[in-house]
C-alpha cells in the first residue's frame, strides 16, 4: 500500500513537471521501429536519410592560441582528419590532463583554436581526476574545474574542465522541419542496445551544422550506442 501511494505521488509530480519538448515521434524510423536517433552503425546500415546519427564525444581539449603557443611553441594546430561538424578537425597533438587524484593521458586536441581553452570530460573522468566539473554547454566555462594540462615538459593550470551538455546539431532548415529553435530543449530516443530517452537535449542550430546528436561516453555506454 505504501509503495502504491509513493508511486501515485511520483506520477502526479511528474505530470506537473515541465517536460522538455519532444521531437515528433514519426520524425525518423530505424530498423522498423519509431525512434528519434540511431547509432552511427545503424545509420550507415540503411537507416532513413533523415535519421539523426548519434556521435559519441570522448574526452578532448580545445586550446586557445595563447595556450597552444605555451604548450607546443607553435601558432598552427595541425590536422589529422576532419570530424563531422564542418570546419572542425582532430589534430595530431595530444595532451595530458592532471587532477588531484588522477591523470588522463593521450587526450585529443581538436581544432581550430578557440578563444579560451576548454577540456570536455565525462562524469567518470571527473571522478577519476578528482574534480567537480559542471555540466555546461560547450563554450560555457562558468564554474569550470581546474586541471593541469601537460605537453612534454610544459605545464599549464587552467579552470577549463566541463562535462558537455548533451546537444543536437542541426541547420535552420532541419530545425524548422523538426519544429524547434536554437537553444530549445528536446527529448530524443536513442535506439542503442539498451534504448533510452534523453531529456534536456539542447538544440544547437547553425547554418554550419551537420545533423547529429552529441553525447559523451557515459551516456553512450548507458544506451549501448557505440557505433
Amino acid at each position: 500500500a505504501i509503495e502504491r501511494a509513493v508511486r501515485e505521488v511520483i506520477a502526479h509530480m511528474e505530470s506537473e513537471a515541465r517536460a522538455p519538448k519532444a521531437l515528433p515521434r514519426d520524425a525518423v524510423t530505424c530498423a522498423g521501429s519509431q525512434t528519434l536517433a540511431a547509432p552511427c552503425s545503424e545509420v550507415e546500415c540503411g537507416a532513413p536519410e533523415d535519421a539523426i546519427a548519434v556521435e559519441v564525444s570522448a574526452r578532448h581539449v580545445h586550446l586557445s592560441l595563447e595556450d597552444l603557443r605555451a604548450l607546443f611553441g607553435r601558432d598552427d594546430l595541425p590536422s589529422q582528419r576532419a570530424i563531422s561538424q564542418p570546419g572542425q578537425y582532430l589534430s595530431t597533438l595530444r595532451v595530458r590532463l592532471i587532477g588531484p587524484r588522477g591523470v588522463l593521458d593521450d587526450v585529443a586536441v581538436l581544432g581550430p583554436v578557440r578563444g579560451a581553452t576548454q577540456a570536455e570530460i565525462s562524469a567518470t573522468d571527473a571522478r577519476f581526476l578528482g574534480v567537480r566539473a559542471p555540466v555546461n554547454l560547450s563554450g560555457d566555462l562558468s564554474g569550470a574545474a581546474t586541471v593541469f594540462i601537460q605537453a612534454g615538459d610544459r605545464l599549464l593550470q587552467r579552470a577549463c574542465a566541463i562535462i558537455a551538455r548533451r546537444h543536437v546539431h542541426m541547420t535552420p532548415e532541419q530545425a524548422k522541419a523538426f519544429g524547434v529553435v536554437d537553444g530549445e530543449e528536446v527529448s530524443l530516443a536513442v535506439a542503442g542496445a539498451r534504448p533510452i530517452i534523453l531529456t534536456g537535449v539542447v538544440a544547437r542550430v547553425s547554418p554550419q551544422s551537420a545533423l547529429a546528436l552529441h553525447i559523451d561516453t557515459d551516456e553512450a555506454n548507458a544506451a549501448g550506442a557505440w557505433g
